[in-house]
Order: structure tokens, then C-alpha cells, then sequence
């Protein structure tokens, strides 16, 4: 049955997915590597951003840990969740498969010095998302039922409203509804169930395994579990969020500590490779431009600055001022790239794993540096993807409820109809060949910013002169 539905949405979604792809992802050459056009709009955006904003990533760091840490909460102001379950339900959906075989992908084709580039573009992202988070959390509206609608949808229509652009806004916002709801159906949904289901069989046993071709059944499971978090909306979401995203980062983080302390010896040396390959001229170990690349890439796919989802799940924080919410949100690239996604990236040069010449790649990569150590660290790691799956599962389906809503109304039945359609994307996506319709989902995910970022350039005047006024 699911082999049947996998080659009709094969059949229309593939010259759709084929267009868009080379739209979002589409690049020119540069000295023999491929930049794609997305990349270079969200690094130009960051380090824009950074000049305009007097690099608030930095003067404005220690305020953000003060949020963060609950000195400006106060249960009496406006909005579902506190600060910190609004950090962490954002942080869920973008700390996931990424972070595991993202990074490993990246070492593989610029080298170590992926790392160096993957962590200065990181830094640069953090201004990204502090504009648009906060944006997001000034232009929100609160419903009669108490919820709250905000994000790049609420500055965009209503943003943009307020200028005089009022038809350019609402085409913008419901261009990145749109995509943000592709998005989350895909990226956000099924590919995440895909790759849990395909870590959990490698870990009990690959073609052996008990659950070998029944993905529907480990579907239905996420399902069900997905489905009792998400019925209660933010609030149920940042429950269980504020307490598994530091659990999860704290058993992945821990686990590649202990692998980096147990080859101290060899820290030096391997920080000697990530600098010597980061500014690297020859081109046969990976290069500069191919570090650089390679790096980059690896960043802006990750924490997701400039995307524009995370600025939904922020909204909702119980907050009388929308700068606070924004530098808060200081500390996700942080969290996110700098901290995760360079502890795989230590774990994998560390071990050397990289350099067997085998050809393998992404998540088996990294499995192999931590199999290295601890040869009972496929079930571990199974475990931990499961878990961010979930995790992202959770976030996005909130992303996609907001601009389902933002396209249909707010009743009853639409929130519901939403939901059920979005865990029975969670069965299918269990059991899928998903190829095209990840390229069409990762691509939508990612076209999300084209109008997420224009509306950050008209609106930034406004929230610079906000902060003047601290």
C-alpha cells in the first residue's frame, strides 16, 4: 500500500520538486565550487544585519542568559509559555538530525576546517535571529481564546501593513505560509520519522532487524506519541520541550566530552587540522573556498537564522517586551551550532574517522567516530535521533498550525484537521522512499526566508530605533 502512494506522490511531486529545488537551490561557480544563491542571501543577511545592529550578539549576550534564566518573567504578561519553554521548543525544532549528520557531511567534503567556517558563520547568524524573533514577538496577535499567532506572517501582513505596503505584505505572508506549511508536512515531519526509523533499524539489527520493513508500524508509534504532545498546543509543546531538549543535549554533549577528553593528547593537533585546512589553499584536501563552503552551508541549514520559523514558537513567550524575546533568542546559534554542532565535528576529526578513505558520510560517519570508543553507541545514538526527531516532529507541526491558521481561520475544526493531517504525514513518512519529496520540502523550508528576509530589511528601522530607547 505505502509502496503504491510513494510512486504517485513520486509522480506529482517530482517536476514540481525538480523546479523548485532549482529555484531555492539553485547556484553559480566560483573557482570551481557551487554556491547556492540561498546561502549567500542568508550570510549576506547576517553579517548585514550584525553592522547595522552594533553587533548586539555581543554587547546584548549577557541580557539574553538573564531572560533565558527567568529574571524578566512574569506570569501576568501576555502570551502562553514562559521564556524559556519558548528557547526551547524554537530549539527543538532546529537541534536534530542536522547536528548528527549535517556536520559529518560537511568534514567530508570541505575537511576540518569546515568547523572554523561552520562557527563564525554562526556568529553572524545570531543577529539574524534576533531580529526576526524579535519582530516576530512585537507584530503578534493574541486570540480571544488566549493563544497567540506571530512570526513572519504577523510582521509581514500586518509589518508591512503599517508601512503602506499592505498588498506586498499579505502576498509575502502568504507566500511563506505556504512554504512553511510544505515545509513542515516534509522536512519537519516525514524525513525526521524516516531517518528515526532507519537508525532504529540499523541499531536492532539492519536487514535482520525485527521491524525490517515496518516502518508504518514504527509510524503510527511516533504518531500516537506526537499526537498526545501536540493536542494541548504551545503550552503542552513547551512542557515536554523545556524538559527534553536538555536532556537530550545533555546525554549527546556529554557523550562527545568524554570521547574528546579521553583523547586530550590529541586536541592540539586536531585544532592545529581544522585551522590549517580552514585557510588551506590547496584544493585536493578540501580547499579554503571548499572548507568555506562546505561550512557555511552547514551553519545556515542548521540553527536556521533567517528561515523565519523559529520567530513562531518565540511569540508565543509570556513577555511585555518584544526585545527580550530577541535577545534570548541571541543564544540559539549558540546552543545550536557552536556548541552541538562542534562537538560532533571535534568527535569526528578527533578520531579520525574522516580519513579511512571508505566514502561513508552523514550519519554513519558519525556513528562510526563514536563506535570508535563505544562499540555499543549505534543504540545510543538510535535512541538520541529518535529523540530529536520527536522533538522537531513537535515544533514543526506548531509552525505549520500557526500559518494553517494564519490561511484558514482559527476554529476548531481547522486546527484539528491540520493536526490529523500532519500525523498521518508521520505513518506515511515511516515507510517512504522520500527523496523527491524531501527536495520539494527542504526546498519550500528554505524559500521561507526569501520573503521572511525582505520583510526584516523594511522592518529593521523601527526595531533599531527600539532599541535606542533601552
Amino acid at each position: 500500500m505505502f509502496q503504491n502512494i510513494d510512486q504517485k506522490i513520486e509522480l506529482y511531486l517530482k517536476p514540481i520538486s525538480d523546479l523548485i529545488t532549482g529555484v531555492v537551490f539553485g547556484s553559480f561557480s566560483f573557482y570551481g565550487s557551487q554556491i547556492p544563491f540561498i546561502v549567500i542571501w542568508l550570510v549576506f543577511a547576517s553579517i548585514f544585519f550584525s553592522f547595522y545592529f552594533n553587533f548586539v550578539n555581543i554587547f546584548y549576550f549577557k541580557r539574553a542568559l538573564q531572560v533565558a534564566f527567568g529574571k524578566y518573567d512574569n506570569s501576568n504578561h501576555p502570551g502562553e509559555v514562559t521564556h524559556f519553554q519558548s528557547f526551547t521548543a524554537a530549539m527543538s525544532g532546529t537541534i536534530g538530525l542536522g547536528n548528527i549528520a549535517g556536520v559529518a557531511v560537511a568534514i567530508s567534503i570541505g575537511g576540518p576546517g569546515a568547523m572554523l567556517w561552520m562557527i563564525i558563520t554562526a556568529f553572524f547568524g545570531m543577529t539574524l535571529k534576533f531580529v526576526e524573533v524579535s519582530l516576530g514577538h512585537k507584530y503578534r496577535v493574541i486570540h480571544k481564546d488566549g493563544t497567540v499567532s506571530g512570526g513572519a506572517i504577523r510582521y509581514l501582513s500586518d509589518g508591512l501593513g503599517q508601512l503602506g505596503y499592505i498588498k506586498f505584505g499579505k502576498f509575502l505572508a502568504i507566500f511563506f505560509a505556504i512554504c512553511c506549511i510544505g515545509g513542515s508536512f516534509g522536512g519537519g515531519n516525514m524525513f525526521q520519522a524516516n531517518q528515526a526509523f532507519q537508525q532504529i533499524v540499523e541499531a536492532t539489527g539492519s536487514e535482520g532487524s525485527p521491524l525490517y520493513e515496518k516502518g508504518w508500524l514504527v509510524g503510527i508509534i511516533f504518531a500516537i506519541i506526537v499526537g498526545f504532545i501536540i493536542v494541548g498546543g504551545i503550552k503542552s509543546i513547551g512542557k515536554v520541550t523545556e524538559k527534553l531538549v536538555p536532556l537530550m543535549g545533555f546525554v549527546y554533549v556529554f557523550s562527545c566530552l568524554y570521547i574528546i577528553l579521553i583523547n586530550l593528547s590529541l586536541l592540539p593537533e586536531t585544532i592545529n587540522k581544522i585551522f590549517a585546512s580552514a585557510f588551506n589553499v590547496d584544493a585536493s584536501v578540501g580547499g579554503l573556498l571548499g572548507s568555506l563552503i562546505a561550512g557555511v552551508k552547514r551553519a545556515v541549514f542548521s540553527n536556521e537564522s533567517g528561515i523565519g520559523s523559529a520567530p513562531i514558537a518565540y511569540a508565543a513567550a509570556k513577555s511585555d517586551n518584544h526585545l527580550n524575546t530577541g535577545f534570548m533568542s541571541l543564544l540559539s546559534p549558540v546552543v545550536d551550532t557552536i556548541i552541538v554542532c562542534s562537538m560532533t565535528a571535534l568527535v569526528i576529526i578527533i578520531t579520525g574517522v574522516y580519513e579511512n578513505g571508505s566514502g561513508i558520510q552523514g550519519v554513519e560517519l558519525t556513528s562510526r567516530a563514536f563506535e570508535s570508543v563505544f562499540n555499543w553507541f549505534p543504540t545510543i545514538l538510535a535512541i538520541a535521533i529518535t529523540l530529536f526527531a520527536i522533538s522537531t516532529l513537535i515544533t514543526w507541526s506548531y509552525y505549520g498550525l500557526r500559518c494553517w491558521t494564519y490561511l484558514f481561520g482559527i476554529g476548531t475544526f481547522s486546527k484539528y484537521s491540520f493536526k490529523f493531517i500532519f500525523l498521518g504525514f508521520t505513518v506515511i513518512g515511516s515507510s517512504m522512499n522520500l527523496e523527491s519529496v524531501i527536495n520539494f520540502s527542504d526546498s519550500m523550508i528554505f524559500a521561507m526566508s526569501i520573503p521572511n528576509i525582505i520583510g526584516l530589511y523594511f522592518l529593521s528601522s523601527q526595531l533599531k530605533e527600539d532599541i535606542n530607547k533601552l
